[in-house]
């Protein structure tokens, strides 16, 4: 579920599940080798009936993941990198391209070399299916490094790996409000009007799509989420 929103795809959701329940089977005793056709049917079951409730319960997730993607086609279309600007201000641009190896003989061996310039045409499809995840990791250090920000202005010591942020145990309660102050401040911000606004910028004769509908969340409500944030 939590992958969801990187873009996982069918056999990635029916990987994970066949994972979970191997790992129990083996708890139990059982011989998952003996019985790896009936798992891989049931967890292929598992996952068509888990995709199709994450359509059902988080449709607006997905008509964004659906808008990102599309609009990293018409971009990709053009024989352009998608590229925009993070919410902190920090340039983004995806280097997928269609590496091209080349095999180099030596007396003692054969080499196989890659070819990673610049110039070579870019990869369409990573194109596509890596942006959605990768805008929403821009997003996710966008919210580290404000909270780390505000975690400096105020003296206080801080850390953090991707979204596990650290302090001091007696800091521990003002980080916690801190991180969702600059959440909230974060996605105030009207972010697909301003991404979409930065392409229409730097990719002129494009037609964007429509964003989606905003929802009815009120974000203010992460404040008193005691589990918004372990």
């Amino acid at each position: 579920v939590m992958t969801s929103v990187y873009g996982v795809t069918f056999i990635g959701a029916r990987k994970q599940i066949q994972e979970k329940i191997e790992e129990k089977l083996e708890g139990q005793g059982l011989d998952v080798d003996d019985i790896e056709h009936e798992i891989h049917s049931a967890c292929g079951y598992l996952a068509s009936v888990t995709m199709d409730v994450m359509g059902e319960l988080f449709q607006g997730a997905r008509q964004t993941m659906n808008w990102l993607a599309t609009c990293a086609r018409l971009i990709s279309s053009e024989g352009q990198p998608v590229a925009w600007i993070s919410p902190i201000g920090v340039p983004a641009v995806q280097p997928y391209r269609l590496k091209k190896p080349f095999t180099v003989l030596t007396l003692i061996q054969t080499i196989v070399l890659t070819n990673n310039s610049d110039s070579l045409p870019i990869h369409r499809q990573r194109q596509v299916t890596a942006f959605p995840p990768n805008y929403v990791h821009s997003l996710d250090s966008s919210h580290m490094l404000m909270t780390a920000l505000e975690m400096d202005r105020r003296g206080l010591a801080f850390s953090a790996v991707h979204d596990s942020f650290w302090t001091h145990a007696c800091d521990v309660d003002e980080m916690n409000e801190i991180l969702r102050e600059t959440f909230i401040d974060l996605y105030d911000r009207p972010l697909l009007e301003e991404l979409k606004r930065s392409w229409e910028l730097r990719y002129p004769t494009l037609e964007f799509p429509d964003i989606p509908k905003r929802g009815d969340l009120d974000i203010n409500e992460v404040k008193k989420a005691p589990y918004f944030f372990q």
